[in-house]
């Protein structure tokens, strides 16, 4: 479980998060939504270690993230894995060695080992044959997989996402929702997706926070989300057609 309590984070002058509060539940998939410019990366960002907050504490499993020192953060980055927008998959790597990337920076297997658990790996979301092979050689969804492959690689207990499906279209949109859902639960991951797809969110979206401007507005689960009473969040729905 991740929890954020009183969040603050400027850039200047400008407040960005504004004294953010919310609770990311083990074995669900938990959504942050808003529009652009809202927070949301901002957010991720500060959960990951990417940014520090100017205020407030990030706890995993009960551990300030924010008052770690260096190495203590690094024992919890151990624990987790990231799904980027872009993929971020290394164009001179390949398959094989984008999966192994974690492995060989943060373990000691060895080569036997660390092939084992790549292609463990690489068969749980459904890419076989494909060790071999550069990034330039594959499809956006399936570089969407490697993407995966290479975030579960440690065994996270924490899994972050950032708009997993982004650049792709619908039916495999879909697979990769079903992908990282099903992971989620098989491993009772802290899932955490940073998204605008709608669709998604009630497709596979379990525990939701709503940003906007900065604040949160709306945490509850997705059966509720309709009858949320809040406009702000009603009218983010309904420009997204849902």
């Amino acid at each position: 479980m991740i929890e954020l309590k009183n969040i603050v984070k400027k850039f200047d002058e400008k407040v960005v998060l504004d004294e953010i509060s919310a609770t990311f539940l083990p074995g669900k998939t938990n959504f942050i939504i808003g529009a652009s410019g809202s927070g949301k990366s901002v957010m991720m960002k500060c959960m990951v270690g990417l940014l520090t907050p100017d205020k407030g504490q990030i706890f995993y499993d009960g551990i300030d993230f924010v008052a770690l020192d260096y190495n203590q953060k690094k024992e919890i980055r151990k624990q987790i894995g990231m799904l980027f927008q872009g993929t971020a998959l290394f164009d001179s790597l390949t398959v094989e060695d984008n999966v192994a990337f974690p492995l060989r920076m943060f373990t000691r297997m060895s080569e036997a080992e660390l092939l084992e658990r790549v292609n463990f790996c690489l068969q749980r979301v459904n890419l076989m044959n494909v060790n071999k092979l550069f990034p330039s050689n594959i499809s956006g969804g399936m570089k969407k997989r490697v993407g995966i492959a290479r975030a579960i690689a440690l065994n996270p207990k924490y899994l972050f996402c950032d708009e997993p499906n982004s650049g792709l279209d619908p039916l495999t949109s879909r697979l990769i929702d079903e992908l990282i859902l099903e992971i989620t639960r098989e491993f009772n991951i802290t899932t955490i997706i940073n998204t605008h797809d709608m669709k998604s969110l009630f497709d596979m979206g379990e525990n939701i926070v709503y940003i906007y401007k900065g604040k949160k507005e709306w945490e509850g689960e997705k059966s509720n989300i309709r009858n949320s009473g809040n406009e702000k969040l009603l009218e983010f729905m309904r420009a997204s057609e849902f």
